[in-house]
């Protein structure tokens, strides 16, 4: 194996990471993960594994899997302007865990009176916070009680759609994880995705995990946005339609992630790369999105009347980068509550550094875990240890992606 070469690094440095490197080869290769015994409070940073191992100083967790209470599937609602200013389903969506970070979304691609749909639409649209809910599990197999649903369906004067979104739009690079299945018709969108949105669509800059359910059930969608040229193409170097893996279909439970770096993109669903790609990547901060929709283009298609979709979701899991100061209010909370297992954000952490260090000396993982939503420690310079389940193929490759990666972190704060 040959390692490129080191640019000049001062003995503190050195003293500080080479430690920890050297104790993160010296485990068993039978180590297994950990959970960390009081949440991830102590970790400065999370690690994520994959094609773009990237630090992140955030971890967030939703939950949606034992929301028995909150559960129930509403009534669709058939006027278009009713529709977009509906209460909440649930107390779960109008409490603090879900309000302090995400906005069920009220609009609908109406330009004005007559004016028409907004781009290439159809159909008139309408996102209802009506078509956000919990929903019981009654899967034969059902690995949860309940699980998230949003719902779009085709009526006779419009389609209901569903979309919530963060309520800031200042996450800058993340690791999102959903465990989500998509059922229904054929005619819809269903996604999860980043959005920076601009005035001209050629300078909008997202990067989307969509399934369209007029397509082949196999397949999904990924694509760095724009994905068309001047001339109205599509540009196959931001985007790609592929298959899932081991003959998988997009109605079944998986995981699906979406690694948003400044170099790529990179796309998985259960541990497996589906793509990465490198042209066009976003590189402002943006908020996070979710949505089920159509409106008859010719990206959706058309839904037959009253046929109906479905994006499920059981979790969702983030590591995250934000551009705002880290003294921001929006995201703090309160620590009495932060390691419940309600459901909700859970391990959304600042960065903490002491005044005399730029390091991040507790490094965690949300990955190659036994359980959604609990992150285990890689290692702790502090100690110059390494805690069980930091193993990974090639130890040597690890500890030296370990220490190329604490330096990127120095040069970047």
């Amino acid at each position: 194996m040959h390692w490129p070469p080191l640019s000049p690094i001062s003995p503190l440095v050195i003293s500080i990471l080479v430690p920890s490197c050297i104790a993160a080869t010296s485990q068993g290769e039978n180590s297994s993960p950990q959970p960390l015994p009081n949440g991830d409070s102590v970790c400065d940073c999370f690690l994520s594994n994959g094609t773009q191992p990237s630090y992140f100083s955030n971890h967030m967790f939703f939950d949606f899997r034992n929301l028995t209470k909150d559960a129930g599937v509403p009534a669709l609602i058939t006027n278009e302007t009713l529709a977009t200013i509906a209460r909440p389903t649930s107390e779960y969506f109008s409490g603090d865990e879900w309000t302090s970070v995400w906005q069920l979304q009220g609009w609908s691609n109406s330009e004005g009176k007559g004016k028409g749909l907004s781009g290439a639409a159809s159909v008139l649209m309408v996102n209802s916070p009506s078509n956000v809910y919990i929903q019981n599990n009654n899967d034969s197999d059902a690995a949860s009680d309940t699980y998230m649903t949003l719902r779009t369906q085709r009526l006779p004067k419009f389609q209901t759609a569903a979309a919530f979104q963060t309520k800031t739009s200042d996450y800058q690079f993340v690791s999102l994880r959903m465990l989500a299945r998509t059922t229904g018709g054929p005619g819809a969108v269903t996604a999860m995705f980043t959005y920076r949105d601009a005035t001209a669509t050629s300078n909008v800059q997202e990067a989307d995990f969509e399934v369209l359910t007029r397509g082949p059930r196999e397949r999904v969608q990924l694509t760095n946005q724009p994905s068309f040229d001047s001339n109205g193409q599509v540009n196959p170097n931001a985007t790609r339609n592929v298959t899932l893996p081991d003959d998988m279909i997009w109605s079944q439970w998986a995981v699906y992630r979406l690694d948003w770096t400044s170099q790529s993109s990179v796309w998985y669903v259960d541990g497996q790369q589906l793509a990465n790609i490198t042209f066009q990547v976003p590189q402002e901060a943006s908020g996070i999105n979710f949505n089920a929709w159509s409106d008859g283009g010719s990206w959706s298609g058309n839904m037959t009347v009253y046929d109906q979709a479905n994006l499920q979701i059981q979790w969702i899991e983030m590591i995250y980068n934000t551009s705002a100061p880290t003294t921001s209010t929006t995201r703090r909370r309160d620590p009495s509550r932060l390691w419940s297992r309600d459901a909700g954000p859970r391990g959304e952490l600042l960065r903490r550094r002491d005044s005399s260090s730029r390091t991040c000396k507790v490094v965690c993982s949300i990955d190659d875990v036994a359980e959604a939503g609990v992150a285990t420690m890689l290692w702790n310079s502090s100690t110059a240890t390494r805690m069980a389940g930091a193993d990974a193929p090639n130890g040597m490759a690890w500890a030296w992606a370990l220490l190329v990666g604490s330096l990127v972190w120095l040069v970047a704060v």
